[in-house]
């Protein structure tokens, strides 16, 4: 075997074991305690797809409306924790004017890192005022966010579900403030 092809499989390899140990790291660095692990999330449906979509929610039951500009209006319809650590909020959006809505670039928040997975939802917190803290969106290894992805133009009248998916507050913290940049801020409760 020639130097030259013993020199790249040796780059190869050390390069192998430095994504891994970047990896390892980067999980290992990322877990405290009072965080969910992610690794062992599954992934919600949808997430990655283009648009990601919410899993479906009772769309009869309405725990907050919010009135954005240019006639979007998001309607709230669950805001539950699970087992795994996480409360997962869902909704529909709703373009209720006779144009095009095209501005939801806003919602992604003002993260340097959010800007490049396109438009969602990822800007949105929960507030808890009782433990004063605020949570973000989850985001997956790959820092995309936990949440509807792919928004482009919603259509005059048209309606699309949506889900965001946070870390879990303590157990004794239900009420909590939700807030999407662009959008009155609304006091919402956690079940589950």
């Amino acid at each position: 075997m020639s130097m030259r092809r013993t020199a790249k499989r040796r780059k190869a390899a050390a390069a192998i074991v430095i994504a891994a140990g970047l990896a390892f790291g980067a999980v290992g660095c990322g877990h405290d305690s009072g965080s969910p692990d992610l690794a062992k999330k599954p992934k919600p449906p949808g997430a990655h797809s283009s648009p990601a979509t919410a899993p479906a929610a009772d769309a009869t039951k309405v725990i907050a409306v919010l009135k954005g500009k240019k006639g979007i209006v998001l309607t709230l319809n669950s805001a539950v924790r699970d087992a795994g650590g996480f409360v997962t909020v869902q909704g529909v959006l709703k373009n209720t004017s006779a144009e095009p809505f095209s501005e939801s670039s806003a919602w992604r928040g003002d993260e340097t890192e959010m800007q490049q997975h396109g438009n969602h939802l990822g800007g949105a917190t929960l507030i808890d005022a009782k433990e004063r803290k605020r949570y973000y969106v989850l985001r997956d290894t790959e820092g995309r966010p936990l949440a509807t992805t792919g928004i482009r133009i919603i259509k005059a009248g048209e309606t699309l579900p949506v889900f965001m998916q946070f870390p879990s507050p303590p157990a004794s913290t239900t009420d909590v403030e939700f807030q999407l940049p662009t959008f009155p801020s609304a006091n919402i409760e956690i079940t589950g």
